[in-house]
């Protein structure tokens, strides 16, 4: 496999610190899709910085970092520790987060909490800074107006949807931690959806998230106004599926006569 026939490559998220994840079992497959509960699981910044970004570096990719903290503090340490890192293209912010120092309100559930993690983040890093939102508001676009006003240079939607399932005959949850975050092709219509809503709210690039497992997935989401993509569930069956996705894009292009991906970004129809 190629990596570098890719766009980018999202690194899981990071911490300052070292964190160990929760006890198993902490991966659930469900009918079109699959629960996770990890727990956030990562080797720290510093780790992700000796182990694991030199080998990343070897692929003409971009490489964005995926981050998070329990508090603001904790946010501003990892966006500092890594700002200016050979190799490394963006930060993405991981905001489904609870905040310990504030009642444990999330990150990403309230605009105002929104706006200032954004806020600290951006004045931490040079850094190109990705918001990631959480599917699990009433309002998405108040949230992406809010990531904006903290300086957000890109959006990625969705995050995983909360979730749970139970085994009958033990009548217990399956997941350790009793509920994940639901990711697949499950969650594509709310996927879509919620690209909609944030397009309607801002003129920010959007990363499509949820639910991609191959070209049609993709073109719905560059439709309705997403500059680009990621894949995640899929390649946990189909290791080849985000190469493939290339591929097809070309394809697919070459035979409508497109040139470019964005002659198709943001060219919904409602009349």
């Amino acid at each position: 496999m190629d990596l570098s026939q890719l766009g980018g490559i999202v690194v899981k998220g990071l911490s300052i610190h070292v964190e160990r994840g929760n006890a198993p079992p902490r991966i659930v497959e469900t009918p079109g899709g699959m629960l996770n509960s990890i727990g956030l699981q990562n080797v720290g910044a510093e780790g992700f910085l000796e182990e694991k970004l030199p080998f990343l570096r070897r692929f003409n990719t971009a490489v964005i970092a995926n981050i998070w903290g329990r508090t603001f503090d904790e946010y501003i340490a990892v966006a500092e520790r890594l700002d200016g890192a050979k190799g490394l293209t963006a930060l993405e912010l991981n905001i489904s987060c609870p905040n310990i120092k504030e009642g444990g309100i999330n990150f990403g559930t309230d605009p105002k909490q929104t706006e200032q993690v954004t806020r600290a983040v951006r004045e931490a890093s040079s850094l190109p800074l990705w918001v990631k939102l959480t599917p699990g508001v009433t309002d998405i676009g108040e949230l992406a107006r809010a990531a904006e006003a903290g300086g957000a240079d890109a959006l990625s939607v969705i995050n995983t949807l909360r979730g749970m399932t139970i085994d009958v005959p033990s009548r217990r949850p399956t997941l350790s931690t009793i509920f994940g975050g639901l990711s697949g092709p499950a969650i594509l219509p709310i996927a879509l959806y919620m690209v909609y809503e944030t397009r309607r709210a801002t003129n920010l690039p959007i990363l499509g998230i949820g639910g991609i497992e191959g070209l049609d997935q993709a073109l719905q989401f560059f439709i309705l106004g997403a500059n680009a993509v990621q894949v995640g569930t899929a390649n946990f069956y189909d290791p080849m599926a985000s190469i493939r996705l290339v591929e097809d894009l070309r394809d697919w292009c070459e035979t409508q006569g497109i040139l470019s991906i964005n002659e198709l970004v943001g060219s919904l129809e409602c009349d």
